[in-house]
């Protein structure tokens, strides 16, 4: 028989700083109410306090929190939620009546808005890379966004600054470790929430969704980078969401080409071709980065199907496209369509169909244009040169230098896309093959312990 629950008094807010600990948000997400009920009482919250606010005898709540009690009761959790004020999402809960009056679950500081101090969360959140506490802490920060496309609240941001933000990150990592950049980013991206939850003139949404839309993007592309799949596609949801909402649809195609460029390097070229052809209708005839970046795309996934007339097609209508793009559109961002960006596509496109003359071409031309600091891009360029050796017959030579690229990278970068590129050469290799020196060489830096083998 469970107890009869006492009527809950005053609430008792957790500290905000508590809501955006990854530990406190992984226990929440998880009603691990120990941990939960544990740090609250860390935070300076005391049983009888805590009790008092969930309706829950003092000594209960001293159990629960020593893992001598648990809490499965529907009613007795959306009590802690309300209790506490912890937000409906962490605990898989519809948002509370009192959250429309609240702020989310990245709060303002006790003092004051602190966009200094949540970068620091975030920074801190991401030393290790894409942990669970890292990505949930990620989640949050987009989550609380997409609450705000349709609440009400009062704006704190700087809204030029923002979108002078989001056209610095365009320019990309600029020799930083990509765990680094993100954490800034998404610093960034959670000061649009107080601009989304207010009532904007029709013009200033636009642009705050704008901004909204490309931030999301971009921080999609880092996770997609990272080899973090699922959380890149949530954040291109979001992106799409933004795009949509802010009536530009070249932004929108921007995002959904981007966002093909996932099933793309995850073994699914087929749902990669209808993401792009998506993005190529939505952008339109007319030369733009949006619609070039589309047809670039598509062409790589066509030539990963096995579908060569319609790659070569989509290829031709790049170039087409590429040679008609005004300059402002050839610069050198991740939101628009340089000559470098184009041949880095056009190398994969080629080498996948076996065009290893030209996709040499391409390669080379990407390297003259790529800065020495472009990690990511020059490993890519390097696994395709090593994918255009194999194709011409010099298996050898290909995993030499798939090893040499691996073996090289900074560790921000060896369990993302370069890897999984390397992959896609190893599982070219037909089994023949696999006892040789060269070919478990590969297979020793990659990981694999004789594991995915596929033969072409």
């Amino acid at each position: 028989m469970g107890e009869s629950p006492l009527l809950p008094a005053a609430p008792a807010p957790v500290p905000p700083r508590l809501l955006a600990d990854p530990g406190f948000v992984q226990a929440a997400r998880e009603r691990d109410f120990a941990a939960l009920f544990a740090l609250v009482r860390e935070a300076g919250i005391s049983a009888n306090r805590i009790g008092g606010a969930v309706g829950m005898k003092p000594e209960r709540v001293s159990k629960v929190s020593k893992n001598e009690a648990g809490v499965t009761a529907m009613d007795t959790i959306e009590r802690i939620a309300d209790g506490l004020r912890i937000p409906g999402t962490l605990l898989g809960l519809a948002a509370r009546p009192w959250e429309d009056r609240a702020p989310t679950h990245l709060p303002e500081p006790a003092d004051g808005d602190d966009p200094m101090k949540r970068r620091h969360i975030l920074r801190g959140a991401l030393a290790a890379g894409l942990t669970a506490p890292a990505l949930t802490t990620l989640t949050d920060t987009r989550r609380s966004v997409d609450t705000a496309l349709t609440a009400a609240g009062t704006a704190s941001a700087d809204l030029a600054d923002l979108e002078a933000a989001a056209e610095t990150y365009g320019y990309g990592y600029g020799g930083q470790a990509p765990t680094r950049f993100l954490a800034d980013l998404v610093a960034d991206f959670a000061d649009l929430r107080p601009l989304l939850a207010t009532v904007q003139p029709v013009a200033t949404r636009t642009r705050v969704c704008r901004v909204a839309g490309q931030m999301a993007g971009m921080t999609a592309v880092v996770l997609h980078d990272l080899g973090a799949r699922s959380e890149a596609r949530a954040w291109f949801a979001t992106a799409a969401a933004a795009a949509r909402e802010s009536g530009d649809r070249h932004l929108h195609a921007w995002v959904l080409a981007r966002e093909a460029m996932v099933p793309i390097n995850w073994g699914a070229p087929q749902a990669a071709a209808r993401l792009a052809e998506q993005a190529r209708q939505i952008a339109g005839p007319l030369p733009t980065a949006a619609a070039t970046l589309a047809a670039a795309v598509a062409a790589r996934a066509y030539a990963l199907a096995h579908q060569p007339e319609q790659a070569r097609a989509a290829l031709a209508d790049a170039d087409t496209l590429m040679a008609r793009l005004a300059a402002t559109d050839r610069a050198d961002t991740w939101l628009t369509h340089g000559e470098q960006k184009h041949h880095v596509h056009l190398s994969h496109a080629l080498t996948a169909l076996g065009d290893t003359r030209r996709a040499r071409e391409s390669q080379q031309r990407a390297l003259e244009l790529s800065a020495p600091t472009s990690t990511m891009t020059r490993s890519l360029l390097a696994v395709d040169a090593a994918a255009c050796a194999h194709r011409d017959g010099d298996t050898e030579e290909a995993c030499r230098r798939t090893v040499a690229v691996l073996s090289g990278l900074p560790p921000a970068y060896r369990n993302g896309l370069v890897h999984r590129r390397a992959m896609d050469l190893y599982r070219a290799i037909p089994a023949q093959h696999h006892r040789e020196r060269a070919v478990r060489a590969l297979q020793d830096v990659l990981g694999t312990g004789g594991q995915g083998r596929v033969t072409p």
